[in-house]
């Protein structure tokens, strides 16, 4: 990931030489490790995809219960998603998100030890209560080291680690399928042991690599730390002017309820076609290897798309049509895949809704950290996420409910290709969220 790729000093020459190299100092220190955290986070939610490709035969699973374990996580997720960025907000990131990781890793290997449809549901469900909050207190987090004007960009490296997950995680489940037999144990037990383990021992070391605030920050120099925290300071008085909200307020908020909508629709298109992906390739009669490949293309053009368009929407200073666009793009190819028939044109379509699926995703949450601020922001984005999140149980099991009724994902492909559009509308109705971002950037460079 080179800095040319995520651009963190591609700023107007007049900015001061000050804020150039705190944002580039704090940058190489933060998102690297954040990247490499989240793809270990989406691996260890969605390899159960690949798992699936011989687990679901050797333990005689239905493509409904198949849908119920990949989508009960969502449950668990849902449930402890609030109270855990509250605890985030309280305890602190470097503990809590040290928590999150090692719980979710151990809970992650486990699944090697699933032995029918109870327990993997139990393991599923327990997955998503550990994982609860490690994204969006990774949001928050993020709003404590960045000015407004930087986020575009920042969020979309920071969610690198979900396609990246899939470009390298995707091939390297294939791999470890492979081992099927070796030491007594199946390949997708293996695929289980081998990507939770890291998780929880890079859990272990985030507890003594990040640090909490800038206040804290003892390897950025005074100067810099002091611009750092002088600057989020009088952006955040600026938004707390326009826009001060309680916790309570904002878990009430039609804005933030709305928001969650928007990113339930998002997140419905890219979940159920990353959780069946790799059935659907399979379908063309392709080896479990050569599924793993095929199916990290959609996912290595969404990694591209999510770069360049959050680049480009910082340049602008514009959110809405930045969402709203890639969002309609995404739908009308999920629609376009229902039909293709071919593997190639339905590969195709698939890598142009990932592409617009992503790129919505990497602008998405510029818009609920453009007014939340304090425990507001806690609690909002966490709900936001809430609702979010339940698409990826809503996703994948209407699609392998229709695949379980008719023997084809088509019906399905086509219903997950209307949430997007509806969440392109509804974000265009919001477009003041996106206003009051860039009014507070202003007062604070007044």
């Amino acid at each position: 990931m080179s800095q040319a790729s995520i651009d963190f000093n591609s700023v107007s020459p007049a900015v001061d030489d000050v804020e150039r190299s705190t944002v580039a100092a704090v940058s190489w220190r933060v998102i690297p490790f954040l990247v490499l955290a989240y793809f270990f986070c989406v691996l260890d939610r969605v390899n159960v995809s690949f798992a699936a490709l011989t687990m679901n035969a050797d333990l005689a699973f239905s493509p409904l219960v198949y849908a119920w374990g990949a989508g009960i996580f969502f449950i668990g997720y849902f449930i402890l998603e609030i109270p855990s960025n509250m605890a985030l907000a309280r305890f602190g990131a470097r503990r809590w998100i040290a928590r999150i990781m090692v719980t979710w890793g151990l809970i992650s290997a486990a699944m090697a030890f699933v032995s029918g449809p109870n327990s993997f549901y139990a393991l599923r469900f327990l997955l998503g209560i550990a994982e609860a909050g490690f994204f969006p207190g990774i949001v928050l987090y993020l709003t404590y080291w960045y000015p407004a004007k930087y986020r575009a960009r920042v969020m979309s490296a920071f969610i690198l680690g979900a396609p990246l997950s899939a470009v390298f995680g995707a091939p390297l489940c294939g791999l470890l399928l492979e081992l099927d037999g070796m030491l007594g144990l199946k390949g997708w037990q293996w695929l289980f042991i081998a990507e939770g383990i890291p998780s929880a021992l890079l859990g272990i070391v985030t507890l003594f690599y990040l640090t909490d605030r800038p206040s804290e920050a003892h390897w950025l120099p005074p100067q810099q730390r002091n611009w750092l925290e002088k600057t989020l300071a009088e952006e955040r008085a600026a938004r707390e002017a326009v826009h001060s909200l309680t916790l309570g307020e904002a878990l009430r908020s039609p804005r933030v309820i709305a928001l969650g909508l928007v990113y339930f629709g998002l997140l419905a298109g890219l979940y159920g076609v990353q959780f069946w992906l790799p059935q659907i390739v399979k379908g063309f009669g392709l080896s479990n290897l050569q599924t793993s490949v095929v199916s990290a293309l959609p996912f290595a053009f969404g990694t591209l798309a999510m770069l360049l368009w959050g680049r480009r929407s910082d340049r602008k200073q514009e959110r809405i049509q930045h969402i709203a666009l890639p969002l309609l793009v995404s739908a009308a190819a999920l629609g376009f895949s229902a039909y293709a028939g071919s593997l190639t044109l339905t590969m195709i379509a698939l890598i142009v809704a990932a592409m617009g699926g992503f790129a919505a995703f990497g602008l998405f949450w510029t818009l609920p950290t453009a007014f939340l601020t304090g425990a507001a922001a806690a609690g909002g984005i966490a709900l936001i996420n809430s609702i979010g999140s339940l698409a990826g149980f809503g996703g994948p099991y209407i699609v392998g409910w229709i695949k379980d009724m008719t023997g084809s994902a088509t019906s399905g492909l086509l219903f997950l290709a209307v949430l997007p559009v509806l969440a392109a509308l509804l974000v265009i109705a919001l477009r003041g969220a996106a206003r009051s971002e860039f009014v507070a950037g202003k007062r604070t460079e007044a």
